[in-house]
């Protein structure tokens, strides 16, 4: 057994008590979580602070002196604890709340103490609560270094006397004990080339820092250790898959797919979108399981290639889905294609959970017999008794928003899977698609069909809202008609946001009958209600749709040139993006206009200025990435590869894209990992097998 994996409990000072702490509170389970257990932050300290020069604004700081008395103070709940401190300047209060009797029956009075914490101000008098405290000569036969690590902690750990000096010590005590069977995980040429220490020093450095310049280059090794694994991982995955995992052969582009395009195509293909069917048709004929992720902006025309795609597959015999994770995409998209296939022989069908079992069983039965050549539907494509006669191409709309249990049980539909293009118009930054995408092959449409004007947006705070119902108005009489999106249904007594009721009322009140008819929906709706409301809103029967974001994505009416956001302050960037992209999607100018209170944080302000600055979505993508950061972008579904040690997507980019660079370098050499300069690396793989996180395995 690797001697990494030992148990947290068998390391002197744990014991079964502690090791279940470290595991609940940490996820700390063996030595190796332990070694790769980084602080989050390092402390000088060689500096030791004198009472009387203590500074005046709440910082965490080190003295040494004496603990002169201790008494226990009785208060509305309970009882704390006060100690004097002294030492050759003055004298500070230190100060326990919880705990009480086990930090008592453990101090010495008049004993020579260095203590730590973050010193606070109450009525002129310095305090310090909860310090950590360690006997002088304990200190000084301790772990030596100019760099205190500050280790992630929980209150849970501190109430029980796991304090940052334990922790210290544990890692130290760790680092004594296995450094020696610390192996390398990189190849030599990749250390000498990069400059990149060895792993065992990175992690004493990183622990236990000697100096600025060490600390700095453990990280840097560290850091692009993370980021290499993970992108080996991906590219070696995209690669075993496209030689192991056979493809159906899409050799002809037949009748109908030539007759669409010589024919029915409603506009001309901009030069994105023929490069993009051109990277997909070579896919479909290498014989080889195509896994292609297409990112294009909101009305970048990516449901057209999918369709040419499509008709593809039909050409060579293959029936295709497309699934979309919400009932309104999908019948939009349904809609949007039956429309195109007008008049064609081409059969297309919907099945979302709101299908009656009359229709669901007529088309199960098409489906199985190959006369259905497109199901377009919800999650309710996945449920296993929806069979194909032949299915070949798989198109998956917004794919975080579907679990992977889900999408598995559509490529066991055949015996040999289908293809995949999975579709997304939220943009991604790019080093986000890296790491989540970094599997697949990746196409981009770059442009907007030709006609399309910039939307204009602006931002307008509630003061000014007499002034744009009035705009609004000038909009409808011009024969356009208006979205007005509001974040929240009911009333919530937290939040001083317009609720949708509020707003329909006050709509309604700007814009009365019969001058102005108005459509309301909202995601407590029936479906079929829904389905009533928009519909009046797509034939122009209501000028204005009140909203919540359930049409957000999903919705195409070219006459609808308005998008009024309501406390938009409370969307996040990808939010506003997707809303704005209902508008501007015909001839007319379009505008999207930002509402919200003068009360505004720093993030909300950057948010709305750049909804104002620019309409291109990966820019807007990259500003999210800074403000939220990977994990709340992606949502929990795809967080699993985000679960970064030490790495950081936005501030390490660089670092990310060298590391994948490097990786695919090394892959188009030897893909098999068969040189023996690559064993260390096919080594690490192999342990990755049986742990989740990357740091298990890089030992």
């Amino acid at each position: 057994m690797d001697p990494l994996q030992t148990s947290i409990e068998y390391l002197k000072g744990v014991g079964p008590n502690r090791a279940q702490l470290f595991r609940e509170e940490l996820q700390i389970n063996t030595f190796q979580d332990l070694l790769h257990f980084f602080p989050n932050r390092y402390i000088d300290r060689s500096t030791f602070y004198s009472v009387a020069k203590l500074p005046q604004t709440p910082t965490e700081i080190q003295l040494k002196g004496k603990i002169i008395s201790l008494t226990t103070v009785a208060q509305k709940r309970g009882k704390r604890l006060v100690a004097k401190f002294q030492d050759e300047s003055g004298v500070l209060e230190l100060v326990w709340f919880r705990g009480i009797q086990w930090i008592k029956s453990s101090l010495q009075l008049h004993q020579n103490y260095v203590i730590f914490g973050r010193i606070n101000w109450y009525k002129g008098h310095p305090t310090m609560p909860h310090p950590e405290l360690e006997l002088e000569e304990d200190f000084q036969q301790g772990v030596k270094g100019l760099f205190y690590p500050v280790y992630p902690s929980t209150e849970k750990l501190i109430n029980k006397g796991i304090s940052q000096r334990l922790v210290q010590k544990l890692v130290a005590s760790l680092l004594e004990k296995t450094l020696g069977q610390l192996g390398e995980t990189l190849p030599q040429y990749t250390l000498q080339h990069l400059q990149l220490i060895s792993k065992a020093e990175a992690l004493k450095q990183i622990h236990f820092p000697a100096s600025q310049s060490l600390l700095s280059r453990a990280q840097l090794r560290l850091k692009f250790e993370e980021f290499f694994y993970i992108q080996l991982q991906l590219i070696l995955k995209n690669l075993q898959r496209k030689q192991k995992i056979k493809g159906h052969v899409f050799a002809e582009v037949g009748t109908n797919f030539l007759t669409f395009y010589n024919d029915q195509l409603p506009f001309r293909l901009t030069d994105a979108q023929k490069r993009v069917i051109k990277e997909i048709r070579f896919d479909l004929g290498s014989g080889r399981q195509m896994n292609r992720l297409l990112q294009g902006d909101v009305g970048s025309g990516k449901t057209i290639v999918a369709l040419l795609c499509m008709l593809i597959a039909m050409d060579n015999g293959y029936q295709s889905t497309l699934v979309a994770p919400t009932e309104i995409l999908a019948q939009q998209h349904f809609q949007s294609l039956q429309t195109l296939l007008e008049n064609s022989s081409v059969q297309c069908a919907l099945l979302t959970g709101s299908t009656p079992n009359k229709v669901r069983n007529e088309l199960h039965e098409k489906l199985q017999s190959g006369a259905l050549h497109i199901l377009v539907g919800t999650h309710a494509v996945f449920e296993e008794k929806v069979k194909f006669h032949q299915l070949g191409l798989a198109v998956i709309d917004e794919q975080h928003r579907f679990g992977v249990a889900q999408r598995a049980k559509l490529w066991r539909k055949n015996d040999i899977p289908p293809h995949v293009l999975v579709m997304t118009a939220t943009p991604i930054p790019r080093t986000l698609a890296m790491s989540i995408y970094g599997d697949l092959d990746s196409s981009v449409i770059d442009q907007l069909p030709p006609g399309r004007k910039a939307i204009k947006t602006l931002h307008r705070y509630d003061s000014n809202r007499l002034k744009v119902f009035a705009f609004l108005k000038s909009q409808i009489e011009s024969g356009r008609q208006v979205y007005v999106v509001y974040p929240l249904i009911n009333e919530s007594e937290h939040m001083d946001y317009k609720d949708l009721m509020d707003g329909y009322e006050s709509v309604s009140r700007s814009f009365p009958k019969p001058q102005f008819q108005i459509s309301i929906v909202h995601g407590q709706m029936k479906s079929e209600d829904k389905a009533y409301e928009m519909d009046r809103f797509v034939r122009g029967e209501t000028q204005l749709m009140v909203a919540t974001t359930v049409i957000e994505v999903g919705v195409n009416i070219p006459n609808a040139s308005v998008m009024v956001i309501e406390s938009a302050e409370r969307f996040g960037l990808s939010q506003l993006h997707q809303l704005r992209g209902r508008v501007g999607r015909g001839s007319d100018q379009s505008y999207c206009i930002l509402m919200s209170s003068h009360k505004l944080s720093e993030d909300a302000k950057i948010r709305l200025k750049t909804m104002v600055d620019t309409n291109d979505g990966f820019e807007i993508a990259e500003v999210d990435l800074r403000l939220r950061g990977p994990g709340n972008l992606m949502g929990t579904q795809q967080s699993g590869v985000l679960q970064l040690k030490i790495a950081d997507l936005v501030k390490d980019n660089k670092l990310l894209k060298y590391a994948r660079d490097n990786a695919l370098e090394l892959l188009k050499k030897d893909s098999h990992l068969e040189a023996p300069e690559h064993q260390v690396l096919k080594r690490t793989l192999v342990r990755s097998k049986f742990h989740k996180n990357i740091w298990n395995f890089i030992s």
